[in-house]
């Protein structure tokens, strides 16, 4: 359980859920964890059950759409430490506003863009600005991107949202190949509906409710192209990017791995 022991990571957007796994399982595998969010209550409230559970972690206000405000943090964490050794980072979008669920004819301009800006904007951001500060202090670090399968599903009434992931992808492999060089990984974890989150739930009752039928009817729809009988859990998705940052994880660069434990209508 101390597969990432001395290593240094921040978490971005760490007052979501998906965030919150990963920093857990970054923590409970013996890195040191800083965990961000413009919700600062939220993180140290994260980082005080991090301790409970022996980890060490420290939470701080970052807005992950501020690049100056992300560059000033990583560059205290590389500052304390010397090294850089992971970054995640979780930010996701209200749905309504991702036009998710509008029809394209329908969806407006700025909803498209919503999650262009915001999710794959947001990553690029993050990202750059923590390869810059691995090149400088020489560490040989992982930047794990995060998406859904919209990518390479075909799903109606998602255009803004799913073109946000193909470009999460697409970044991922350009990036892998500028920094491979100086012995950084480029990563996207690629995550299936994770039916326990809130996020999920609210969709599946809001989708429900439009469609005339029951939440648990819904439900069904998000699993009908399930090859197993039960879908992935958010301590699975922690364990997994535990494990793609990790010295194990070395063969995997530029890869989308996907986390979904098998679709059928995945390509």
């Amino acid at each position: 359980m101390e597969n990432l022991k001395d290593k240094v990571a921040a978490v971005f957007a760490a007052s979501g859920e998906i965030a919150g796994a990963v920093a857990r399982a970054f923590a409970q595998h013996g890195a040191k964890v800083y965990v961000t969010a413009r919700n600062l209550n939220a993180v140290k409230t994260l980082v005080r059950e991090i301790e409970a559970n022996g980890g060490q972690a420290e939470a701080g206000k970052v807005d992950a759409l501020n690049e100056t405000e992300i560059d000033s943090y990583l560059q205290k964490v590389v500052a304390n430490h010397g090294k850089l050794d992971m970054v995640f980072n979780g930010i996701g979008s209200y749905y309504q506003d991702a036009g998710s669920g509008t029809p394209t004819t329908m969806a407006t301009f700025e909803q498209f863009l919503n999650p262009l800006q915001r999710i794959c904007g947001s990553q690029f951001l993050t990202s750059r600005v923590a390869a810059r500060y691995m090149i400088q202090s020489g560490s040989e670090g992982t930047i794990l991107l995060f998406n859904a399968s919209m990518a390479r599903t075909k799903t109606p009434n998602m255009a803004g949202f799913a073109s946000a992931c193909a470009a999460i992808e697409g970044l991922t492999r350009v990036m892998a190949a500028e920094f491979g060089k100086h012995g950084i990984k480029a990563i996207c974890l690629c995550s299936g509906a994770l039916l326990e989150t809130s996020k999920i739930q609210g969709m599946i009752r809001d989708f429900a409710k439009l469609s005339g039928i029951s939440q648990e009817e819904m439900a069904l729809q998000y699993k009908r192209f399930d090859l197993l009988k039960s879908g992935p859990t958010l301590k699975q998705l922690g364990e997994t990017a535990a494990f793609l940052v990790s010295e194990n994880g070395i063969a995997f660069n530029s890869h989308i791995v996907d986390f979904d434990c098998g679709k059928l209508n995945v390509l």
